[in-house]
């Protein structure tokens, strides 16, 4: 007998909320963003899911590779460019985009002997003040770009920093973009998670959806359901052993969950070291044998417990969804103080894997 959580993948989940980005940039070619291991649901499995993506955009170049040995051909992009001219010139091998955020990106660029040329998606700043050129320098680099001849396209690209908030939205972000652009007549690509549902101006030639094709909303207002999203992932496990309280005892390290009145708690096989966050406080929601309940007391290495009085007939063995189709992920982050990202991304490698 093995330990019983595992982590459910839905492949079918994964192809309804790509398909739905889809039909809401019906104009639009869309990348099914990969990064971070799919985030955290096996980047094998979620290409094999999205194997019919206009392309797929990720960080990692080793897991780029991996995704043109699988038999990818479609369009890869390279999200965070390269880090190395080494690496552009392997990125041309593999015939990969690569985005470009800096000037010694293009000195490589103008620089290197490439096997073909690349299609590039040179990275505006248009406020966000992380990656990209600033937004004045567009029509310069641009024409660099298109002067160089290890370039076969340049798309246009830019990052909202606040398109799942609608009280600051896109407004300034994108006046900064259209006057970078203005007179360009160079493809574009603006639109993340959030503008893909909220900002329909933002859909342009390629869209960059990724959380939401694992079925987590990127909004705090809307739920992963009001915007037709399904569960990618449900992480479950199953009641070890079952507890009775009296009044006055108190539950795990710390003690610091005291029982007021006569109460059952079950202790879970799932913790901090399978990726639940340790700092879920008492009333995180979870569902066991499809009842939705609550964590009690302090979440450790290898178990956390659970509130069995809406739940009389469990057993050990009672299946517990820590979070999945029944149990928004979502709810579960907030309760954390964190996001669905997070949540997803943290599960460890001690999790099995299973094919849903």
């Amino acid at each position: 007998m093995t330990r019983p959580i595992q982590a459910l993948i839905h492949s079918a989940a994964l192809q309804h909320n790509y398909q739905l980005t889809r039909q809401l940039a019906p104009a639009s070619k869309t990348f099914a963003v990969v990064k971070a291991n799919a985030y955290g649901h096996g980047l094998q499995r979620a290409a094999q899911a999205l194997y019919n993506a206009d392309g797929f955009g990720i960080l990692e170049f080793d897991r780029a590779v991996a995704l043109r040995d699988w038999g990818y051909a479609q369009p890869i992009l390279l999200l965070e460019g390269v880090f190395s001219q080494a690496e552009l010139i392997a990125a041309a091998q593999h015939d990969f985009s690569v985005a470009i955020h800096q000037p010694m990106h293009l000195q490589w660029l103008e620089n290197a002997k490439l096997a073909r040329p690349l299609n590039i998606f040179l990275k505006l700043n248009t406020g966000m003040n992380r990656l990209g050129f600033p937004a004045a320098q567009a029509r310069e680099i641009a024409a660099r770009l298109q002067r160089c001849a290890n370039v076969a396209s340049v798309t246009v690209m830019q990052h909202f920093a606040t398109a799942d908030e609608p009280e600051k939205g896109i407004a300034k972000q994108m006046a900064s973009f259209n006057a970078a652009t203005q007179g360009l007549d160079l493809p574009q690509s603006l639109a993340n998670s959030a503008a893909t549902f909220a900002w329909p101006e933002t859909h342009r030639q390629w869209n960059r959806p990724g959380i939401v094709l694992y079925g987590s909303s990127p909004f705090a207002q809307r739920s992963a359901h009001d915007l037709g999203l399904r569960a990618a992932m449900t992480l479950q496990s199953e009641l070890i052993a079952i507890q009775q309280l009296q009044p006055g005892d108190q539950v795990g390290y710390g003690a610091t969950f005291t029982a007021d009145r006569a109460m059952r708690i079950g202790v879970v096989a799932c913790g901090y070291a399978d990726g639940y966050p340790r700092v879920a406080p008492t009333g995180t929601p979870l569902v066991v044998d499809g009842v939705a309940t609550r964590l009690v007391g302090r979440v450790s290495m290898d178990m956390l417990t659970v509130d069995l009085t809406a739940v009389p007939d469990a057993h050990i063995g009672s299946k517990v969804e820590l979070w999945g189709q029944h149990q928004p992920i979502d709810a579960v982050a907030t309760a954390a103080g964190t996001l669905g990202y997070e949540l997803m991304c943290a599960v460890t490698t001690r999790v099995p894997f299973v094919d849903a």
